[in-house]
C-alpha cells in the first residue's frame, strides 16, 4: 500500500510497554509508516532521556519528540498530529503506548479509509491485553485476549459518561458489523488529514479523558462520520500510564472534564442538573471536590495533584 500514515505513539511511564508497542508495529507489513513517538517524561528523566537516545540510534528513521515536561495526553499527541501534517500524511493514526497491535491493523484501517473517503475519524476493535481485564476470575483460560475493551461507544446524555460498547464481554461475534458510532477512543482512532484541517487539533484544556469524544463531537458538526471498524483489531492493557479506574489522576481528570464536557455539549436540562451534582461534590472535602472547584475556577489543563 503506498499511502504513508503518521503512527503517533505518546509515551509516559513504563519504557517496556512502549518497546513491547513498538516491537509489535515493526512486525507489520505492507504499509508505509513513520512512527512519530512523544515522550511526555515522567520522573526518571534520566532513564527516559537514555531511552530516547536508544530509539534514535537504534530507529534512525522514527521522529522523536522528546517533551520537557509532561504536557498529557491531547497536546503530547497534538505535537505528534502537527509533525505528521507537516510531512502531509494523508492519515494520521493515535496509538496508546500501551497496545499490541494485530498484524492487519493498518492495512484493514487505511483500506477501509481510501475507500470511504466521508468517514473522518476510525477507531477499530480494541482487546485487553491477556491478563489485564477488569474481572480476571470471570473468564476461562481461552476466552483471555478475547476480552473487549472497546466495541464503539456509548455517549449517556442524562448523566454525561462516556462508556465502551462490548466492554468485559468475551468477542463471540456479537459486534462484527462495521458501524457509525458517537465517539472514537483515543487508544487507537484513525483521523483524515481533512479533519484535522477543518477542525484543529485535539482540545488541549482536557489534558487527559474525554479528548477523544469531544474531538469527534467536533467532527460529526463538521459533517465527517465517526465510525467502529471490527475487521481491525489490537490489544489494551487499559490506562497503565494513567493509574486504573479509582485512582487520583482518573477521579481527578473524569470528574473535572466530565463538567468541562458537559457544560461545553449537554441540553439545558442536563447542565443543571449538572451543576446540582457538582455542588453536592463540592460539598464533600476529597479530591471530586478539588476537581470540580479547578473547573469553575478556569484552572484546566495539567491539574496539580
Amino acid at each position: 500500500m503506498a499511502d504513508n500514515i503518521g503512527v503517533v505513539i505518546l509515551h509516559y511511564g513504563d519504557i517496556g510497554n512502549t518497546k513491547e508497542c513498538i516491537n509489535s508495529i515493526l512486525k507489520v507489513r505492507n504499509v508505509n509508516l513513520r512512527l512519530i513517538v512523544v515522550i511526555n517524561p515522567s520522573v526518571d528523566t534520566d532513564k527516559e532521556d537514555k531511552f530516547v537516545d536508544e530509539l534514535k540510534k537504534k530507529y534512525p528513521e522514527m521522529l522523536v519528540i522528546n517533551n520537557s515536561k509532561n504536557r498529557g495526553f491531547s497536546e503530547g499527541n497534538n505535537l505528534g498530529i502537527k509533525k505528521a501534517l507537516y510531512f502531509s500524511y494523508p492519515y494520521v493514526i493515535l496509538l496508546n503506548n500501551d497496545t499490541i497491535v494485530s498484524s492487519n491493523l493498518f492495512e484493514e484501517l487505511i483500506s477501509y479509509a481510501i475507500k470511504n473517503p466521508e468517514i473522518g475519524i476510525i477507531s477499530p476493535k480494541i482487546y485487553f491485553v491477556k491478563g489485564y481485564e477488569y474481572h480476571k476470575a470471570r473468564y476461562r483460560e481461552d476466552d483471555k485476549g478475547k476480552v473487549i475493551w472497546y466495541a464503539g461507544g456509548i455517549i449517556d446524555w442524562d448523566n454525561i459518561l462516556a462508556k465502551h460498547r462490548g466492554i468485559d464481554e468475551v468477542d463471540r461475534g456479537q459486534y462484527e458489523e462495521t458501524s457509525e458510532t458517537p465517539f472514537a477512543t483515543g487508544c487507537c482512532m484513525l483521523i483524515r488529514k481533512e479533519v484535522v484541517e477543518k477542525i484543529g487539533l485535539l482540545d488541549e484544556k482536557y489534558f487527559l479523558y474525554f479528548e477523544d469524544v469531544d474531538y469527534s463531537l467536533r467532527a460529526k458538526k463538521a459533517g465527517f462520520k465517526i465510525v467502529y471498524f471490527p475487521k481491525a483489531h489490537l490489544w489494551h492493557k487499559n490506562a497503565a500510564s494513567s493509574g486504573k479506574p479509582g485512582s487520583a489522576t482518573h477521579v481527578y481528570y473524569q470528574t473535572r472534564n466530565r463538567l468541562y464536557f458537559g457544560f461545553k455539549y449537554a441540553s439545558l436540562s442536563t447542565k443543571k442538573s449538572l451543576f446540582f451534582d457538582s455542588l453536592k461534590m463540592i460539598m464533600k472535602n476529597n479530591l471530586h471536590k478539588k476537581a470540580c472547584l479547578d473547573y469553575y475556577l478556569g484552572r484546566m489543563g495539567k491539574g496539580d495533584l
